[in-house]
Protein backbone atom coordinates (compact mmCIF):
# COMPACT_ATOMS: atom_id res chain seq x y z
CA UNK A 1 0.00 0.00 0.00
CA UNK A 2 1.63 3.03 -0.69
CA UNK A 3 1.63 6.56 1.17
CA UNK A 4 -0.14 9.39 0.55
CA UNK A 5 1.41 12.73 0.64
CA UNK A 6 0.36 14.82 3.27
CA UNK A 7 3.26 17.23 3.74
CA UNK A 8 2.21 21.26 3.31
CA UNK A 9 3.41 22.85 0.77
CA UNK A 10 5.95 25.78 2.34
CA UNK A 11 7.33 27.22 -0.85
CA UNK A 12 5.10 30.43 -0.88
CA UNK A 13 7.51 33.28 0.07
CA UNK A 14 7.31 35.49 3.05
CA UNK A 15 6.15 38.69 3.97
CA UNK A 16 8.66 41.07 2.85
CA UNK A 17 9.69 43.35 5.74
CA UNK A 18 10.53 47.10 5.48
CA UNK A 19 12.64 48.64 8.52
CA UNK A 20 11.47 52.30 9.01
CA UNK A 21 13.94 54.13 11.44
CA UNK A 22 12.39 56.86 13.21
CA UNK A 23 15.20 59.70 13.89
CA UNK A 24 15.26 63.02 15.39
CA UNK A 25 15.79 65.11 18.67
CA UNK A 26 14.70 64.21 21.98
CA UNK A 27 10.46 65.29 22.45
CA UNK A 28 9.89 65.93 18.78
CA UNK A 29 7.16 63.42 19.11
CA UNK A 30 8.51 59.92 17.30
CA UNK A 31 7.40 58.00 20.12
CA UNK A 32 4.15 59.61 19.92
CA UNK A 33 3.74 59.24 16.33
CA UNK A 34 4.25 55.17 16.17
CA UNK A 35 2.00 55.24 19.32
CA UNK A 36 -0.72 56.40 16.99
CA UNK A 37 -0.15 54.98 14.21
CA UNK A 38 0.03 51.47 16.28
CA UNK A 39 -2.91 51.84 18.35
CA UNK A 40 -4.89 54.73 17.49
CA UNK A 41 -3.69 56.37 20.55
CA UNK A 42 -2.01 59.47 22.60
CA UNK A 43 -0.33 59.22 25.97
CA UNK A 44 0.34 62.76 27.31
CA UNK A 45 2.90 61.18 29.48
CA UNK A 46 6.21 62.45 28.33
CA UNK A 47 8.82 59.30 28.60
CA UNK A 48 12.38 59.60 26.86
CA UNK A 49 12.79 56.55 24.93
CA UNK A 50 16.41 54.98 26.30
CA UNK A 51 17.87 53.09 23.49
CA UNK A 52 15.77 51.94 20.69
CA UNK A 53 12.39 50.46 20.67
CA UNK A 54 10.72 47.64 17.82
CA UNK A 55 7.13 47.50 16.40
CA UNK A 56 5.56 45.46 13.79
CA UNK A 57 2.93 46.22 12.28
CA UNK A 58 0.82 45.20 8.43
CA UNK A 59 -0.64 47.58 6.15
CA UNK A 60 -3.63 46.38 3.45
CA UNK A 61 -3.21 48.68 0.71
CA UNK A 62 -5.27 48.68 -2.72
CA UNK A 63 -2.84 46.25 -4.51
CA UNK A 64 -0.51 44.71 -1.71
CA UNK A 65 0.19 44.10 2.04
CA UNK A 66 3.09 45.66 3.56
CA UNK A 67 5.11 44.76 6.47
CA UNK A 68 6.38 47.28 8.67
CA UNK A 69 9.24 47.29 11.21
CA UNK A 70 9.26 50.50 13.09
CA UNK A 71 12.83 51.15 14.95
CA UNK A 72 12.19 54.06 17.48
CA UNK A 73 15.21 55.65 18.18
CA UNK A 74 16.62 57.85 21.47
CA UNK A 75 16.94 61.41 20.26
CA UNK A 76 20.40 61.72 21.77
CA UNK A 77 21.93 64.19 19.43
CA UNK A 78 21.08 67.39 22.17
CA UNK A 79 23.59 64.99 24.54
CA UNK A 80 26.83 65.07 22.18
CA UNK A 81 28.36 67.57 23.85
CA UNK A 82 28.74 64.74 26.67
CA UNK A 83 28.72 61.33 24.85
CA UNK A 84 29.81 61.97 21.44
CA UNK A 85 31.45 59.28 20.68
CA UNK A 86 29.29 56.33 22.42
CA UNK A 87 26.50 57.94 20.77
CA UNK A 88 28.35 57.83 17.27
CA UNK A 89 28.77 54.47 17.59
CA UNK A 90 25.14 53.52 17.77
CA UNK A 91 24.16 55.62 14.76
CA UNK A 92 25.37 53.07 12.16
CA UNK A 93 23.02 50.07 14.07
CA UNK A 94 19.93 52.43 14.07
CA UNK A 95 19.88 53.50 10.65
CA UNK A 96 21.36 50.12 8.97
CA UNK A 97 19.43 47.74 6.78
CA UNK A 98 16.38 50.23 6.85
CA UNK A 99 14.51 51.17 3.62
CA UNK A 100 13.17 54.21 5.19
CA UNK A 101 14.78 56.93 7.49
CA UNK A 102 11.80 59.22 9.15
CA UNK A 103 13.47 62.15 10.52
CA UNK A 104 11.09 64.13 12.91
CA UNK A 105 10.95 67.73 13.78
CA UNK A 106 8.71 69.72 16.15
CA UNK A 107 7.37 72.64 14.66
CA UNK A 108 7.48 74.69 17.83
CA UNK A 109 11.17 73.64 18.41
CA UNK A 110 13.29 75.79 15.33
CA UNK A 111 16.39 74.07 17.00
CA UNK A 112 14.95 70.56 15.95
CA UNK A 113 14.34 71.60 12.71
CA UNK A 114 17.58 72.66 12.45
CA UNK A 115 19.34 69.50 13.61
CA UNK A 116 17.21 67.61 11.05
CA UNK A 117 20.26 68.39 8.42
CA UNK A 118 22.70 66.63 10.64
CA UNK A 119 20.67 63.54 10.71
CA UNK A 120 20.16 63.36 7.25
CA UNK A 121 23.73 63.31 6.98
CA UNK A 122 23.91 60.55 9.46
CA UNK A 123 21.18 58.38 7.47
CA UNK A 124 23.41 59.12 3.52
CA UNK A 125 26.29 58.40 5.06
CA UNK A 126 25.20 55.13 6.12
CA UNK A 127 22.98 54.18 3.34
CA UNK A 128 23.97 56.71 0.62
CA UNK A 129 20.99 56.84 -1.72
CA UNK A 130 19.72 53.45 -1.56
CA UNK A 131 16.78 55.01 1.18
CA UNK A 132 13.51 56.72 1.50
CA UNK A 133 13.91 59.47 3.48
CA UNK A 134 10.68 61.13 5.08
CA UNK A 135 11.11 64.60 6.74
CA UNK A 136 8.15 64.83 8.88
CA UNK A 137 7.25 68.18 10.77
CA UNK A 138 5.45 67.14 14.06
CA UNK A 139 3.02 68.91 16.62
CA UNK A 140 0.88 70.84 14.16
CA UNK A 141 -1.69 71.04 16.60
CA UNK A 142 0.57 73.34 18.23
CA UNK A 143 0.57 76.03 14.84
CA UNK A 144 0.06 78.92 17.34
CA UNK A 145 3.63 78.17 18.45
CA UNK A 146 4.62 77.00 15.46
CA UNK A 147 9.28 77.67 14.87
CA UNK A 148 8.83 76.64 11.55
CA UNK A 149 6.66 77.56 8.51
CA UNK A 150 5.60 74.76 6.19
CA UNK A 151 6.64 76.79 3.26
CA UNK A 152 10.33 76.53 4.84
CA UNK A 153 10.12 72.72 5.67
CA UNK A 154 8.77 72.24 2.13
CA UNK A 155 11.78 74.73 0.42
CA UNK A 156 14.39 72.40 2.64
CA UNK A 157 12.72 68.92 1.38
CA UNK A 158 12.36 69.79 -2.21
CA UNK A 159 16.43 70.96 -1.71
CA UNK A 160 17.44 67.59 -0.84
CA UNK A 161 14.98 65.46 -3.50
CA UNK A 162 13.37 64.22 -0.08
CA UNK A 163 9.60 63.51 0.98
CA UNK A 164 7.40 66.05 3.38
CA UNK A 165 4.71 65.88 5.58
CA UNK A 166 2.98 67.74 8.34
CA UNK A 167 1.72 65.66 11.42
CA UNK A 168 0.01 66.03 15.05
CA UNK A 169 0.50 62.65 16.59
CA UNK A 170 -1.84 64.00 19.53
CA UNK A 171 -4.66 64.53 17.20
CA UNK A 172 -4.03 62.12 14.29
CA UNK A 173 -3.82 64.71 11.86
CA UNK A 174 -2.20 63.14 8.75
CA UNK A 175 -0.13 60.04 10.62
CA UNK A 176 -1.82 57.12 8.60
CA UNK A 177 -1.85 59.55 5.58
CA UNK A 178 2.29 59.28 6.23
CA UNK A 179 2.53 55.62 6.80
CA UNK A 180 0.67 54.91 4.05
CA UNK A 181 2.25 57.27 1.55
CA UNK A 182 5.55 55.72 2.42
CA UNK A 183 4.23 52.44 2.05
CA UNK A 184 2.83 53.49 -1.31
CA UNK A 185 6.30 54.98 -2.54
CA UNK A 186 8.26 51.56 -1.20
CA UNK A 187 9.22 48.69 -4.55
CA UNK A 188 8.58 45.61 -4.92
CA UNK A 189 5.96 45.36 -2.28
CA UNK A 190 4.47 42.12 -1.89
CA UNK A 191 0.85 41.39 -3.06
CA UNK A 192 -2.57 40.88 -0.86
CA UNK A 193 -2.55 36.88 -1.19
CA UNK A 194 0.94 36.62 0.91
CA UNK A 195 -0.16 35.26 4.60
CA UNK A 196 1.01 37.77 7.46
CA UNK A 197 1.76 37.29 11.04
CA UNK A 198 -1.08 36.78 13.76
CA UNK A 199 -0.06 40.07 15.73
CA UNK A 200 -0.76 42.40 13.39
CA UNK A 201 -3.41 44.26 13.40
CA UNK A 202 -5.17 45.61 10.11
CA UNK A 203 -6.12 48.94 9.71
CA UNK A 204 -7.92 50.98 7.72
CA UNK A 205 -5.23 53.10 5.40
CA UNK A 206 -8.18 54.35 3.23
CA UNK A 207 -9.46 56.59 5.92
CA UNK A 208 -9.65 60.65 4.99
CA UNK A 209 -7.51 62.04 7.54
CA UNK A 210 -9.38 65.52 9.31
CA UNK A 211 -8.76 68.82 7.65
CA UNK A 212 -8.52 70.76 10.33
CA UNK A 213 -5.96 70.50 13.50
CA UNK A 214 -7.35 70.94 16.68
CA UNK A 215 -6.02 73.63 19.41
CA UNK A 216 -3.32 74.38 20.73
CA UNK A 217 -2.38 72.50 23.92
CA UNK A 218 0.64 72.79 26.07
CA UNK A 219 1.27 69.01 25.92
CA UNK A 220 4.98 68.17 25.24
CA UNK A 221 4.66 64.99 23.92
Amino acid sequence: MSATNTSTDFTASPLKRTKIVLLGDQSVGKTSLITRFMYDTFDNTYQATIGIDFLSKTMYLEDRTVRLQLWDTAGQRLNLNVNQERFRSLIPSYIRDSSVAMVVFDITNRNSFLSTTKWIDDVRSERGTDVLIVLVGNKADLSDKRQVTHEEATAKATELGIMFMETSAKAGHNVKSLFKKIAMSLPGSEKDNQNSEGQNTKIDVNATPANSVPEASNCNC
